[in-house]
């Protein structure tokens, strides 16, 4: 349980994480919130007190999502002006954020209530990364399924393009073409043919309902102009095509999918990004066993993957791990990336080989 310095500090830290992520204004209200809050709202007492860990539990990300809500919804023009840049300050910002907490700590209050939305339609770039590994392995055939899918944009990997440092995938032209900067050794050069993409998510987000779009939109800084234009191409895709998420534990859906018959020649995935974090532990370890119990009955007619990015909190970056079976190659470690897709940085083998390790001392049995 986390004390009061620790949860204004884990502002700091998730200001250093947004300066890494060239998010300047992103990075000044981070810091200037940890620095205005009081025990005077509701919201300040929330935050101040919070009772779990603030950097595991996205405590910060919680509130800035209302504070962009706020200046997308246009309701403070004070608070926009920092949000365009016009005001960098320190005390001028300070002033404009205490004032932001008093004046709307209603409307601020709720977003601390769950975990964010922060699904990116960027992050199909370091999950194609992974999938273009097993696909050299196994072959082209794959039947996604994908935990902590949100609001489903991910569930659309097989519509996007890519271009990832000159290897394509996907189809040709694409209605969304992810092009992240790719650093280092190319991925595998394979067809990947996707026969099948399915999620589930504790609490789905229903696109069709234009709240909750723009509610995942709020969650994307606004320093990052191409990414907003990603989402809204993504939600517009998602409304367009559907996507088949389920609501539940992502731990039951995963034992009752890999219970389910899998056809000869297609290679059945599991797939997740900035997820493990959010899991509890009996989870994590519930979904790492029977991934291992699958993977113990796997055979190359039926194949089984594991293809994950998560955050290295440590380095500011996210790491691209992946498992095949059969075979007794622990996890991989292919690839780097940035946290929403901007870049990739492709590593050479041999791999780093040991499951992902969350800060914390959290790790998956891979």
């Amino acid at each position: 349980m986390a004390d009061e310095a620790t949860n204004r500090d884990s502002f700091e830290v998730q200001a250093g994480y947004c300066n890494a992520m060239d998010a300047p204004v992103t990075t000044r209200l981070c810091r200037s919130i940890g620095r205005a809050i009081t025990r005077e709202t509701a919201t300040g007492r929330a935050v101040l007190d919070w009772p779990g860990e603030p950097v595991a539990d996205a405590m910060v990300l919680r509130l800035m999502g209302g504070f962009h809500a706020l200046h997308r919804a246009g309701v403070d023009p004070a608070l926009s002006r920092v949000f365009l840049g016009a005001v960098t300050g320190d005390d001028a910002v300070d002033g404009i954020i205490a004032r932001t907490l008093t004046a709307h700590d209603a409307a601020l209050l709720p977003w601390l209530a769950g975990p964010p939305q922060t699904n990116e339609a960027g992050r199909s770039a370091g999950l194609m990364t992974g999938l273009l590994h097993l696909a050299a392995r196994f072959g082209p055939k794959m039947a996604l399924l994908e935990i902590g899918s949100s609001a489903g944009l991910n569930l659309l990997i097989d519509r996007y393009g890519y271009d990832l440092g000159g290897v394509r995938a996907g189809p040709v032209p694409a209605e969304l073409l992810i092009k992240p900067e790719w650093r280092g050794p190319v991925p595998p050069t394979a067809p990947v043919d996707i026969v099948g993409v399915r999620g589930v998510d504790i609490a789905p987000v229903d696109l069709n309902d234009d709240a909750a779009a723009e509610r995942l939109a709020a969650y994307v800084w606004v320093d990052a102009v191409e990414r907003q234009a990603r989402i809204d191409t993504a939600i517009a895709m998602v409304r367009r095509y559907g996507v088949q998420l389920d609501a539940g534990d992502a731990a039951d859906w995963v034992e009752a999918r890999l219970a389910e018959p899998q056809p000869a020649g297609v290679a059945r995935v599991l797939v997740h990004s900035v997820v493990w974090q959010y899991l509890p532990k009996q989870g994590r370890d519930r979904i790492s066993a029977a991934m291992a119990a699958a993977g113990a009955n796997a055979t190359p007619e039926r194949p089984l993957g594991w293809v994950m990015m998560e955050p290295n909190r440590d380095l500011h970056r996210h790491e691209i791990r992946v498992r095949g079976w059969p075979g007794d190659t622990p996890m991989e470690l292919v690839a780097l990336t940035h946290a929403h897709g901007a870049w990739v940085e492709g590593l050479s083998p041999p791999y780093e080989t040991r499951g992902y390790v969350m800060r914390g001392g959290g790790s998956s049995e891979t």
